[in-house]
């Protein structure tokens, strides 16, 4: 293998007879590090995007949450918590409520997400450090409160302490209705809002409104019942190792998610994103090969002097053409290389310089320039494509030079 290598990196470095030969050469050098790069750059931005929205979703999202596996409820919530709060690793465990509601304020209505959460929340959480406009509370033992998101607050014109409060209205779930006054099957309470939350995020951001558990028992008409178990780690705590642990001390009929499976929608369209785009970018980069198949069959008809020497000296035609194909591989890997360290560069310059910025208006953006993050599993992908159409180029080479020296 060392003379095939050294007779394709002579031939790579030297001028050749005709420029055109050495224009396509450059070209298809150039057009494998372009696509190799471009693949690098893309999936490193669709990763910044999703640990963008994993941040922003953590600021409200539990590290753990358990739910059901039938049903919409856990019967004995509380006991569920404290059999969570006895695995190791688990440092908070509180149940929560969470079901939709008519939100109304004067002459505005909404249908809101009402999430009932008990004291201490605020410490599963960083709700607090998602308020704009108020404070966090719920309960102050005279009157109870609402933090709003900023849609609701926006849609129903409502702010932190104005004196009218916001009225509420869900549906019974148990007792008979009475037709002469449809206005019995409904349960309703009413709140003061104390804060505004927003965190960027749609799922939140759009209608969520949270209130104290024992006012969401109540008008859901629940008892000890709650929607979902939520949990925070310890610092340190293996997270994979506490699910499992989770998992088998409530048995199958719970559901343990960590934040990625509680937003499994949301993460799975970033990912499908990703993918197609690395295919179609994968697509660009077997295109490129052709030009590197037209360089090695122009050196081919260049070099025919050449094979003949060859052939005089003694070497076989396998050895010949080794010769072509490890040319093949020297062009797809050096292209390859020089592509991956162009992406990560730029990657490099994005994150610390901002050198392409988001389109719109600065003040609305979450942030103003595209985010990258570089996951060296990608560039074991991009790798893993370069050696396939590597393997390709090597294929087609061998065709090539075996009707040449029949």
């Amino acid at each position: 293998m060392h003379l095939p290598l050294h007779i394709a990196l002579r031939y790579l470095r030297s001028k050749k007879s005709h420029s055109a030969v050495n224009i396509i050469s450059i070209v298809s050098v150039c057009g494998v590090i372009v696509a190799t790069a471009a693949i690098v750059c893309v999936l490193s931005v669709f990763n910044g995007f999703s640990k963008l929205i994993h941040s922003k979703l953590s600021m409200l999202d539990a590290d753990i949450a358990i739910t059901a596996t039938l049903g919409k409820t856990i019967a004995d919530a509380d006991s569920v918590a404290a059999v969570a709060r006895g695995v190791a690793g688990v440092e908070m465990a509180l149940p929560v409520v969470e079901d939709n509601a008519l939100a109304m304020f004067f002459n505005y209505q909404m249908p809101v997400t009402l999430k009932g959460v008990p004291n201490g929340y605020d410490s599963l959480t960083n709700i607090r450090g998602t308020i704009i406009d108020g404070k966090y509370l719920l309960d102050d033992g005279i009157s109870q409160y609402s933090v709003i998101a900023i849609g609701p607050a926006l849609s129903l014109n409502v702010r932190p302490d104005y004196l009218k409060m916001v009225s509420l209205y869900t549906p019974r779930r148990r007792g008979n209705i009475n037709l002469a006054n449809p206005a019995t099957a409904l349960r309703s309470d009413s709140v003061f809002v104390s804060g505004v939350f927003q965190i960027e995020q749609n799922k939140y951001d759009r209608n969520t409104m949270f209130v104290s558990i024992e006012m969401a028992r109540r008008l859901f008409d629940y008892t000890t019942q709650a929607t979902a178990v939520e949990l925070r780690l310890a610092p340190g705590a293996n997270e994979p190792a506490v699910m499992a642990a989770l998992t088998d001390a409530l048995g199958e009929q719970y559901v343990v998610k960590n934040r990625l499976m509680q937003q499994a929608e949301a993460f799975r369209m970033v990912n499908i994103e990703k993918w197609v785009t690395f295919l179609l970018l994968g697509f660009i980069l077997v295109i490129a090969t052709f030009n590197v198949i037209g360089a090695l069959s122009l050196l081919i008809i260049e070099k025919t002097d050449s094979i003949d020497t060859f052939r005089n000296l003694g070497a076989s035609n396998k050895l010949i053409s080794r010769i072509f194909v490890m040319e093949g591989w020297v062009i797809s890997f050096t292209g390859t290389v020089l592509g991956i360290a162009l992406g990560l560069l730029l990657c490099l310059l994005q994150e610390h310089f901002g050198l392409i910025e988001m389109q719109g208006n600065a003040a609305t953006l979450i942030i103003t320039a595209y985010p990258v993050a570089v996951q060296w599993t990608d560039v074991l992908v991009v790798l893993a494509l370069s050696v396939a159409v590597g393997a390709l180029t090597s294929l087609v080479t061998k065709l090539i030079m075996r009707r040449k020296l029949r």
